[in-house]
């Protein structure tokens, strides 16, 4: 299948924000309903994935949204941020997470997941080090680490979810 695909930042207009709540509900549900109660899932979206929230994350400085493109439609998303709580090695350099990753299922064409993680890199460039906080079954970890991204010892647990997560760590510099 040949897709117009492109990868672009999205900021608080109506069409970026229905975009992003479309995207983060979609695969949030896709992600965790098959590893969660439903209950959890729908707690965890209405509090992070709301509009009023979704809106304060999109323009806080923090945080660079990326959205995935194929014919037009959003077809993933991607959140870099400067947020959350560093990995002991990389405490003392500039570095920047990768915090949310993700593409709807439906969308399987490889390069529709090359062309976000490309933007997350170049958005990237600037800084040291690289981190993503990830739950273990996360299908993307491959990527990551075919991509130079390297897992840490260690047990971690996501944000926000009571779920086991692994860090990942690519040094730029």
């Amino acid at each position: 299948m040949n897709s117009k695909i492109i990868t672009k930042f999205t900021i608080a207009t109506q069409q970026g924000m229905d975009a992003l709540l479309y995207l983060t509900q979609t695969i949030a549900r896709e992600i965790f309903l098959p590893l969660l109660p439903q209950e959890q899932v729908e707690n965890y979206l209405s509090g992070n994935f709301n509009e009023k929230a979704l809106m304060v994350e999109v323009n806080s400085m923090s945080n660079q949204w990326l959205v995935v493109y194929a014919n037009d439609k959003p077809a993933g998303f991607a959140r870099i941020t400067s947020k959350g709580e560093r990995p002991k090695v990389i405490a003392q350099k500039r570095v920047i997470r990768i915090a949310d990753f993700g593409i709807i299922k439906e969308y399987t064409d490889p390069a529709i997941r090359q062309s976000l993680f490309d933007k997350c890199l170049s958005v990237c460039k600037p800084y040291e080090a690289i981190w993503i906080n990830e739950y273990v079954e996360n299908p993307f970890i491959s990527l990551f680490e075919s991509e130079g991204f390297t897992k840490q010892d260690g047990k971690s647990k996501l944000d926000k979810l009571p779920l086991q997560s692994v860090c990942l760590i690519k040094f730029l510099s």
